[in-house]
Parts: structure tokens; C-alpha cells; sequence
């Protein structure tokens, strides 16, 4: 949404020695809670019998959110907000598309000018805003939604430093209204069978995970003047870490019950690869004298991340949007009693998976999944996966957004709270500390003050 500002960014997401070399500053805000604020772990907002919603950025991710949103009953979209008008109209089409014209009649339109956003909250006044914008504007977004009095959902990751993330959830405590990081992945098919099967102890005591975002997209690069890539080059280039763990990292740390009742995140080591790769594109595609070959590549083309919990177990998580090779969020929990793993499915259980493998030392995969899938698919997904199918990444979108739309309408905790948000997201500046310090340990700032005991492990939803 907002226009990238190369200037801002070096501001904010620049590391020297010296700042790392003195306590964090992140970590000073462990304080007491404010007497007037309210712990947001279980926390269940009033119920909305009809859900007024305003968007903020409706490009490829913001459009599918709106057109999520819009298809499902007693909900409104009373605004979108993006710099560019065509977007605007574009989505306000969609919504046409899915909800016929005796619904979301009177949408307001915002376009043209990176503040815009702010005029449209305090016109508006919606219940919820979605977020969908460029990393840098997350945080601010959110936390003026929330001192508006609307509910923020924000696409990952949920804020870009470790300050700006303390602001969230100080906002989110004070005005006592959710703050949503969208990750979509943990209402996939198989992280939520791998919900089922941690919660029915088919693992036994989970011990170790490996989560990661291997993701080629070196072609965003051609984005240069509006999309994804006219703004992450930049990242990619002045950032030297694990920039994007949330995808991986979310469903594991929810396996383990990481942040609620049973285990926290501790600390972090990291270390990236030589930055090879996007030196190497840009060279190869464009003039010498092209902007992206005037850019310092310092980002490691892989960047592999170690996490120590509370509890001493360990979550391996890696990162590389740059290399050529498939896809993969590696998804692999491992317990006492077996292991699961992902890219792809596959399933050892000590003593053997009934009817298929007679021990452990072989997975069961491919067709012989089918039994399994019966035996433990999520009821979530059993009872959604008809209906959202078709909505993105293979329903998991519509899923999410249905859960969203869900909970609010009945008054109920949300499946992510603000400081799972936080702490997924807080892998990237940690992993940026990490590396520019030779891999030393970075603890992870409790954003939850202590609270995290009280907070009950996720549900398996019916």
C-alpha cells in the first residue's frame, strides 16, 4: 500500500555493531502489564452479528482476503484502501462477483495518496481492518486501526522490528481488540492433521521440529515500479537473515503448544549462506546500469536458524527465497512415538502406521496415505474443505478467513493471538542479530509477560 521509502527502510532496519553490542532494547519492555491493560492469550472480544470491514492494500494478497471476506454471510465491506485506483476498482468487482448486488451496496473508496488509510478509518469507523501491505507499514496500520477501535488482521509477517512488535501488543492490550497475524498456513490440510495427531498423542512427547520458506521467487524482481517485488528487493539486499519463517514456523510452534500452557520460545542462533544469488540474476537480466544492479546484496541466499525453547526442545528453521530447487516448508514434527513430515507427506510411527508399514524405519506416503487422511484428518477441514476449495493455496485462505469471520460473530477466542504473531515473527530481526554477531544466542523477549502459562493450547475446533 504505502510507497517504498529506500531511506526509511535503511533507518529501521539497519544493524551496527554497536547495537548489538549493548542490552537490546526489546528486552527492557518486559515489564509489569499496565494496571489498565487486558492479557490478549484466550481473549474473546464481544460478538459482531454483522462484521463492518475496511481493507487496507487489495493487491494479490489483500484481493483474496476481500473476496474471502465478502462471499461469507453478515458481513460488510464498507471501504478498500490502495494507492492504485484500478485496484480499487478491480476488487470492488469482485466483491460483485461473489455477493451479487443486495450486498456491500455502499463501499467507500479510497485511492491515490500513501495517507489515505488514515481518512478512511476515521470516516468509516469498521469494525475490522485487513492488512495487506508492504512489511515496513504493518505495525502502524495496525496499531492506529486498534486505537480506532477496530479489530486488525495483518498479513505476515506481523511487523518488521522487535519495538514495533512491543507497540502491537501494548495497542492490542490497551484497547482490548484482536491483532491477527493471517497465517494462512496452519489451515492447510496437513497442518491441521498434524494438529490432530500432536493433540491425540500419536507422536508421544514432541521433541524437535523443522519449519522453513524455501520458495524461488527471484522472478518478483520484475516488479519494479508497483507488486511484491518493487519493495522486498530492497530486503533482500539490506538484510542479512531468516526474513520470511512465519509459513514454517507457524504450524510447528502451534504443535508444540509453543507460547501456550506447556513450552515458549527461549533463544536463537543463526547463520546465513554467502549472498551469491541475486547478485548473480540481476547480472544475468538486467543492464549493468539497472537499479537492481546497483544494489549490495548482503541478505544470505539460505539462512538456517536454530531455536531453544523453554523446555529445551529445538525447531530448525530456514529461509531462501533465491535458489533454484522446489518448493518446500519442510513441516516435520518429531516426538517420542514417531514423526511427521512434509514435501512430501509422510508418516513413522514406532511399531508401524497400522495396515501400512510394519515398523518405523520405513514412511508411509503417497497412496498409502488415504488411511491415515480417514483416520485423522481435522474436523475443520472435513467440515470447510467443499466449500473453500477453490479460495487459494488449496482452501487453506478460505478456511482462515471462514475461522475469522467464525469467531468473531460468536464471541470466541481467535486461532492466533497477538503474541504468536509476535513471536513467529520475531525470528527476523533475532536471526539478523545472530548472524552479525558470528551466531551468538539471542533470547527471545516474552511478549507475553509471564502469561503464556495461562493460555490454553489451540483446540482441536470441531
Amino acid at each position: 500500500m504505502k510507497n517504498f521509502d529506500r531511506r526509511n527502510f535503511l533507518k529501521k532496519t539497519s544493524l551496527s555493531a554497536a547495537a548489538i553490542s549493548v542490552m537490546p532494547s526489546y528486552l527492557n519492555a518486559e515489564m509489569e502489564r499496565p494496571s489498565q491493560a487486558t492479557y490478549m492469550g484466550d481473549f474473546a472480544a464481544p460478538k459482531l452479528d454483522l462484521i463492518r470491514a475496511a481493507f487496507i492494500g487489495v493487491g494479490a494478497r489483500g484481493g483474496t482476503h476481500l473476496k474471502s471476506f465478502a462471499a461469507l454471510e453478515a458481513t460488510e465491506v464498507v471501504a478498500i484502501c490502495d494507492l492504485y485506483e484500478d485496484l480499487v476498482d478491480q476488487k470492488i468487482g469482485w466483491v460483485r462477483e461473489v455477493a451479487g448486488k443486495k450486498r456491500h451496496k455502499n463501499i467507500a473508496k479510497y485511492s491515490g495518496d500513501e495517507n489515505l488509510w488514515k481518512k478512511m478509518l476515521a470516516e468509516t469507523k469498521p469494525d475490522v481492518v485487513f492488512i495487506a501491505t508492504n512489511w515496513l507499514s504493518h505495525a502502524p496500520m495496525a496499531i492506529e486501526a486498534m486505537n480506532q477501535g477496530a479489530h486488525a488482521f495483518v498479513e505476515v509477517p506481523i511487523a518488521v522490528g522487535l519495538d514495533e512488535m512491543w507497540d502491537i501488543v501494548d495497542a492490542s492490550e490497551r484497547t482490548q481488540r484482536h491483532c491477527m497475524m493471517m497465517e494462512n498456513v496452519n489451515y492447510g490440510r496437513d497442518e491441521l492433521m498434524f494438529l490432530n495427531m500432536c493433540r491425540q498423542g500419536a507422536l508421544g512427547e514432541i521433541l524437535h521440529a523443522e519449519a522453513a520458506y524455501i520458495h524461488e521467487l527471484r522472478g518478483q524482481m520484475e516488479e519494479q515500479k508497483r507488486g511484491t517485488g518493487s519493495w522486498r528487493t530492497y530486503h533482500y539486499a539490506h538484510r542479512n537473515g531468516n526474513l520470511y519463517p512465519t509459513h514454517g514456523l507457524g504450524p510447528v510452534a502451534q504443535y508444540m503448544n509453543l507460547g501456550r500452557t506447556d513450552d515458549n520460545f527461549g533463544s536463537l542462533v543463526s547463520f546465513s549462506t554467502p549472498a551469491i544469488g541475486r547478485s548473480a540474476y540481476a547480472k544475468k537480466n538486467y543492464p549493468a546500469d539497472h537499479k537492481w544492479n546497483q544494489l549490495d546484496y548482503k541478505g544470505g541466499d539460505l539462512n538456517t536458524s536454530i531455536i531453544k525453547t523453554t523446555l529445551g526442545r529445538t525447531v530448525m528453521v530456514q529461509w531462501d527465497e533465491t535458489s533454484p530447487r522446489p518448493y518446500s516448508r519442510l513441516n516435520l514434527i518429531q516426538g517420542t512415538k514417531g514423526t511427521l513430515a512434509g514435501f512430501p507427506t509422510r508418516v513413522a510411527l514406532e511399531g508401524g502406521v497400522e495396515g501400512i508399514t510394519k515398523d518405523h524405519h520405513s514412511w508411509a506416503q503417497g497412496d498409502q496415505l488415504a488411511a491415515v487422511y480417514e483416520k485423522y484428518d481435522h474436523p475443520l477441514y472435513k467440515r470447510l474443505n467443499e466449500s473453500t476449495k477453490g479460495s487459494g493455496h488449496g482452501g487453506m485462505d478460505g478456511i482462515m478467513m471462514y475461522r475469522i469471520v467464525e469467531c468473531l460473530q460468536k464471541g470466541l477466542p481467535l486461532d492466533q493471538n497477538v503474541y504468536e504473531g509476535c513471536f513467529w515473527s520475531a525470528v527476523a530481526p533475532l536471526s539478523e542479530r545472530s548472524v552479525a554477531s558470528g551466531g551468538a544466542p539471542q533470547p527471545f523477549p516474552d511478549f507475553t509477560r509471564g502469561s503464556w502459562k495461562s493460555t490454553a493450547p489451540l483446540t482441536i475446533v470441531e
